[in-house]
């Protein structure tokens, strides 16, 4: 099966590093016309930088999807100066991992500002530009930490539950205007998020980091963690033609830890 993108706008957020570096990548490669969004704008230089030096082409805006003006922005600008846009990835923004014993308003306010609202501020707009032509597809990656409940992962979790309901129901919402909207759930992926969740777990059990790692690959039956490479893939079947009768969903890409129905 062939995925292709060809002359489709597809702006992926949380371009600079992790899944959504692997993301802009493979929809690069699949020939779509690639816009990348983060807030940190020299990663994002050196993540185009970084494209660039395998063939691949990715135009770079800088901005924080927390602000909605901000996001509403970027996706007027995409849509004013690049062409419109067919597909959205929303990768933007990973709450922080808090033991119990650290949680507070504050914690439960950027678990919702980095994962939830980074993502709704981009997709609310994106969505009705591709309403209006009748035509458009949108990947969230969220996480699986949204279905498992973690001590660790409380305000993170909470986030991840509330735009796997927004996924759905905004799927439910633009599936007779041509819009599909589907969800991706990582499980433990390797990323610099995870050194993040190891070490806030270390610090609160007393093991050690490379303890803590045994025990969390111990949980998953096929005995490692995912790359962003994996997620990158799933990602590109949803948003290509191929899954043209996929909306909806939330894919759980855990090596089976959860075994979800």
């Amino acid at each position: 099966m062939e995925l292709v993108l060809h002359g489709r706008v597809a702006l992926v957020t949380g371009a600079s590093k992790g899944i959504g570096l692997a993301c802009a990548k493979a929809f690069a490669r699949a020939g779509a016309t690639v816009v990348g969004v983060a807030r940190d704008a020299a990663r994002l230089e050196a993540a185009r930088a970084a494209l660039a030096a395998e063939g691949l082409s990715m135009t770079a805006i800088a901005a924080d999807l927390v602000d909605p003006a901000r996001a509403e922005a970027v996706v007027a600008r995409v849509e004013a100066e690049v062409g419109p846009i067919a597909v959205l990835l929303n990768s933007a923004g990973a709450a922080k991992r808090f033991a119990p014993e650290e949680l507070g308003a504050a914690a439960f306010r950027q678990g919702m500002d980095a994962k939830y609202f980074s993502t709704m501020h981009v997709l609310e707009p994106a969505v009705r530009a591709m309403a209006a032509r009748g035509r458009g597809a949108v990947v969230n990656v969220i996480g699986q930490g949204g279905r498992v409940a973690s001590p660790m992962h409380i305000p993170g979790g909470a986030a991840n539950s509330a735009l796997m309901l927004a996924t759905v129901g905004y799927a439910r919402a633009y599936a007779a205007r041509g819009v599909r909207v589907n969800g991706i759930n990582p499980g433990l992926t390797r990323t610099d998020r995870v050194e993040e969740g190891l070490a806030v777990t270390a610090r609160s059990s007393g093991r050690s980091r490379d303890q803590v790692l045994a025990d969390e690959l111990a949980r998953i039956p096929m005995g490692r963690m995912g790359e962003t490479e994996e997620v990158a893939a799933v990602a590109l079947f949803l948003a290509s033609d191929a899954a043209s009768y996929v909306s909806g969903a939330i894919v759980p890409m855990d090596g089976c830890s959860g075994s979800v129905i």
